[in-house]
């Protein structure tokens, strides 16, 4: 299993090598983002099934009728329904609570338990989602979709970051936004399949296939090693950490990396509350990132962008299957543009991608805004040129998120808590970016009938707040050892007012390294 390139001991670094088996334990524990990233582009986005007009017909028929013969209705309003959006948000509020109880699980018993409720929980869902003969049993798939992914969310990008080594985690932690790249993306070109069979078969299809990276998911976690930080943080016998720890890295000499283990889990066992740990004044900044990032991930306007792209291409007159091919084409720069961030993060640095993102991303908003203000009126639509040009501008925009905003509101949370705390503060960014993007689900719609094209401009201005955000506040990140972490808030030029200075000897032993 030792297979890979060989990492020196310099600059705080482990030993070690990138092997086979941390690739494919990591690969596999990426499935969690492709069943949320599948989900999302089946039936969460309006490109997915809830754009399918049997789907509609049958579900919410108020919604069908009103696109159908309501001519009167303005372009911004005709998907106006809070029975759609409920249908839509049920899964949020389930991921939510359900990322609560996800702590606690993943802190007791590890976090293979946690992936492996997650799989089965989502296979469920989408078993129960395709025999759906009514809206309720179709609510009640979704929102055993949300419990799925509220306990993969949570647990998957700690088990990447823990397995990752540190000059490699940044990488391997974005596997996670790349299997939600590809999830949309298949679910994409499947509806794109499936919308043009007759009666009930294309969206049942569709939610049906979600149990096929469900259960990869479901059976990987059986396979899966468990982490050597959760072995540790579980269990009185650090040599069966010791020995997972030297198979995933592919050498013997383990010892500094296993001594920051056990020193971590030696703080993390005296803390029986975690939750009000970490309210305390020294987890000050790992709160406030926790907070803060997954509320600024939801808020660039993604969900504008890629989650209603069929809808706005509807919206400017474009026909259901030029909507849903749009959003492959979206699914397809959104994924390529992800992979490129893997293989730049651990080099240029997160706050480095955060800023090219967010201009990016600022740019386009504006521009798509002021060409829908200025030729999208209430009624009618815009010529098919302006329907490309407003299409490669979504482009530009969505790689602008995917190599930012995206990835990286998964990576830096999962990486700046200690070992005590690492599973609260999982489930506290986890369930904010779930109640931001339930509030956003539950009133885009309505958002985009009453702002109009000003909904571009609304997103675009928190996007400015955001990048200065993380200008000020975001310490870099990249390559620092995951239970060394807490140095990088002692250095930083606010946070050090806060949590209190890195002393001369901590700043010498963490730039020599273990």
């Amino acid at each position: 299993m030792a297979v890979g390139l060989a990492i020196t001991g310099e600059g705080g670094q482990y030993s070690g090598r990138v092997t086979l088996l941390v690739l494919l334990s990591c690969m596999m524990a990426a499935i969690g983002g492709i069943i949320f990233g599948y989900d999302l582009g089946i039936s969460v986005t309006k490109g997915g099934v809830t754009s399918m007009e049997p789907f509609l017909k049958k579900f919410f028929p108020k919604v069908y009728t009103k696109m159908k013969e309501d001519t009167n209705i303005s372009n911004y309003c005709k998907f106006d329904s809070q029975l759609l959006t409920s249908f839509t948000s049920s899964l949020y509020i389930a991921g939510l609570l359900s990322s609560f109880f996800a702590s606690p699980v993943t802190r007791a018993f590890g976090r293979k338990p946690s992936i492996l409720i997650g799989g089965a929980a989502f296979l469920a869902g989408s078993a129960l989602g395709a025999a759906a003969l009514n809206v309720y049993m179709l609510i009640f798939g979704r929102v055993l979709l949300g419990v799925g992914v509220g306990f993969a969310n949570q647990s998957v990008p700690l088990y990447i970051s823990e397995m990752a080594l540190p000059r490699h985690r940044g990488a391997m932690n974005i596997g996670f936004q790349c299997g939600v790249g590809l999830g949309v993306l298949s679910a994409n070109i499947i509806n794109f399949g499936t919308e043009k069979i007759k009666g009930d078969w294309g969206w049942r299809i569709s939610l049906a296939l979600a149990a096929l990276p469900a259960s990869i998911l479901t059976i990987g976690a059986l396979i899966l090693p468990e982490t050597p930080n959760s072995l540790i943080q579980n269990s009185n016998n650090p040599q069966k950490a010791k020995t997972v720890l030297q198979r995933i890295r592919g050498t013997t000499d383990v010892q500094a990396e296993l001594d920051d283990l056990i020193e971590a889990s030696s703080i993390s066992k005296t803390i029986n509350h975690p939750f009000q740990k970490i309210i305390q004044r020294k987890y000050r900044p790992q709160l406030v990132m926790a907070i803060a990032i997954p509320f600024f991930q939801q808020v660039t306007g993604i969900n504008v962008i890629t989650f209603y792209a069929p809808i706005l291409f509807r919206t400017i007159g474009q026909g259901e299957s030029a909507a849903l091919m749009s959003a492959v084409v979206t699914g397809v720069v959104g994924t390529s543009a992800t992979f490129v961030s893997m293989l730049v993060v651990d080099k240029l640095g997160r706050k480095a991608l955060f800023m090219i993102g967010g201009i990016q991303m600022l740019v386009t908003q504006i521009t798509i805004g002021v060409i829908m203000s200025a030729l999208l009126g209430d009624h009618g639509g815009v010529s098919k040129g302006y329907a490309y040009l407003v299409l490669g501008l979504i482009c530009v925009y969505v790689a602008g998120f995917a190599w930012s905003w995206g990835p990286l509101g998964w990576l830096v949370p999962s990486e700046i808590f200690p070992l005590e705390i690492r599973s609260a503060g999982q489930s506290i960014t986890v369930a904010v970016g779930f109640l931001f993007t339930f509030i956003i689900a539950q009133s885009f719609l309505a958002m985009l009938c009453r702002f109009e094209s000003g909904i571009f401009f609304f997103f675009g201005a928190w996007v400015v707040v955001m990048t200065v955000f993380v200008y000020l506040f975001l310490p870099e990140t990249k390559n620092v050892p995951i239970e060394q972490m807490e140095k990088v808030w002692r250095e930083h030029w606010f946070w050090k007012t806060v949590v209190g200075e890195v002393d001369d000897d901590e700043k010498k032993a963490y730039t020599q390294g273990p």
